[in-house]
Order: C-alpha cells, then structure tokens, then sequence
C-alpha cells in the first residue's frame, strides 16, 4: 500500500494501507489524539482497489487484511473512511482471541461499567454517546472487550459511528466536539464519527467492573423489566463474534458475566427518560 496509518485504540493497534491518500489523511484526523507509536500492530486493514484500473476510474474498495470476506462488495473511494472502519470492525471480529466480543456499547463511571446490547437500530450507540454529557465516560461502540480471566471490560474507545438523525442530536449536545466527516447515501445513510469526550481517551488503558447489562430499545414508551440470567447469556451468545472459537473460555467468561450484573431492558422514548431510568438501577 502506498499509504499507511498505524494507531492504537485501548490494548488493540492496527496498520492501515490504502491505495489512495484521501482515506488516511481522514483517518489522522479522525485518529489524532489516539496513540499512534503502536510497534508491531495486531491487524491490517488494506484498501485496495476491486480491479487495477478501479483505482482511477470510478475508484471502488476492497476491503482486504489479515482477514477478509470474498464476497464483500466494493465501497466508493468517497466512503474510504467508512472501509477502513468496517476493516478495522472485520479483523477483531474474525481475529481477536484474548478477549470475548460482545457487539454492544459500554460507558463507565467509578470504575464500574455499563453494557448495553441490543440488535442494530436499538440505540445503544446514540445513547452511549450522549451518556458522556451526563458524567458517564465512553468505553466502547462497536465491539465490548471482555478479558476471560478477570471478568473485567477492557477500553475500547473508537470513534462512535452515528447515523442519520442521531447526527444531530449529538451535535447539538457536543457542540465543540471532535467529528470525522459527514458520509452521505452510504448503505445505512448519513454516517459521521464522534471523537469519545477527553475522559474517555484519557483512560484508554483504564479497565472497569461491569455491574449492569441492558438492553435498550429506542422509540417506545418508557418501560423497564427484569431479565433473566438464561435470556441475557442466550441473547450474548448472537452478539458475540467470538464466543464459540474461544470455547471454554468464552463459556465461563459470559456466565461469570450475566451472574455477576444486574439485568434489565429498557424501553425508552428520548435520551432524557433513558438516563433517568439508567440512573435509577445505578
């Protein structure tokens, strides 16, 4: 790859090559308060070209690495950015081993930690990010890490990927805020990256003790209900991209998790009701 970018994102580092710069210069900026000295990375995420002359006329992506889906379809060299993202999402998806995945968002506070998981649409992103405007600090978006041996999440604090009109709810809650670029007509619509609050990048190497599991629902009236131990582990095994492969460890690791929390869904209809019931089970 003619252009590169190497970070680091709490215990994970990853290299970026790209046939192109446009994608990296993005990435520097979406990346610059984010260690970059990161030695031999973990992943590579490579963007390529989907045939050679692709990369000048009507340029496409492929997104290749460590890992890859043969069938992927090519993204618009305009959406690099979002390649090298979802590249980044594919390698610890299919690569991780120290830690079991869970697709869910975290935020923290006092060193003990919420995880919120549901299925896409459900909000977990929007509200973890708006949580941070109510004291709470962002451990992760896209991927919650959960280390087997101590039972304790791991930072992870990538940039949050908000959509269509959660663009500008957190615009208007983080008015100086760090922000990747507006993506438009991407395959879920408008996309734009959320740089985590100072706080949240600070304590990039800071574990914390999960003590509630939620699963939120965004859009419906304000409900709250108990779940159950055998519900949540059913539901976190689908939300796991590695729970099988790590077998055993994975087992002991998400029982020991669903025991040791407190359980509950949530339905809410605005941020405002969703916090005040969060802050109630606190």
């Amino acid at each position: 790859m003619r252009h590169s970018f190497h970070v680091r994102v709490g215990p994970v580092s990853f290299r970026i090559g790209s046939a192109w710069p446009e994608p990296i210069r993005q990435l520097r900026a979406l990346y610059r308060d984010y260690p970059q000295d990161v030695g031999v990375p973990d992943f590579t995420v490579r963007l390529a070209p989907s045939r050679p002359w692709r990369r000048w006329v009507r340029p496409s992506v492929m997104i290749e690495g460590d890992y890859v889906i043969p069938d992927a379809a090519p993204l618009p060299v305009a959406h690099g950015l979002l390649a090298a993202e979802m590249g980044m999402n594919l390698q610890m998806a299919m690569g991780q081993r120290r830690f079991l995945l869970l697709h869910a968002a975290a935020v923290a506070r006092d060193d003990r930690a919420i995880v919120m998981t549901g299925e896409s649409g459900a909000g977990k992103s929007t509200l973890a990010a708006l949580l941070q405007a109510r004291g709470w600090r962002l451990m992760a978006d896209e991927f919650v890490l959960l280390e087997p041996s101590s039972g304790l999440i791991h930072p992870f604090p990538r940039p949050v990927s908000l959509k269509n009109g959660a663009i500008d709810v957190a615009a208007a809650a983080f008015p100086d805020a760090h922000w990747g670029p507006l993506m438009r007509d991407t395959p879920k619509g408008a996309i734009r990256h959320l740089v985590p609050m100072p706080d949240g990048l600070a304590a990039g190497e800071q574990p914390a003790r999960p003590v509630l599991l939620l699963f939120p629902r965004f859009g419906l009236a304000a409900e709250q209900r108990p779940v159950g131990a055998g519900e949540a582990f059913v539901r976190l095994t689908q939300a796991s991209t590695n729970y099988v492969i790590l077998g055993e460890r994975g087992f002991a690791a998400l029982t020991g998790l669903v025991r040791g929390v407190t359980r509950a869904a949530i339905d809410y209809p605005d941020v405002e009701t969703a916090a005040t019931m969060i802050e109630a089970l606190w």
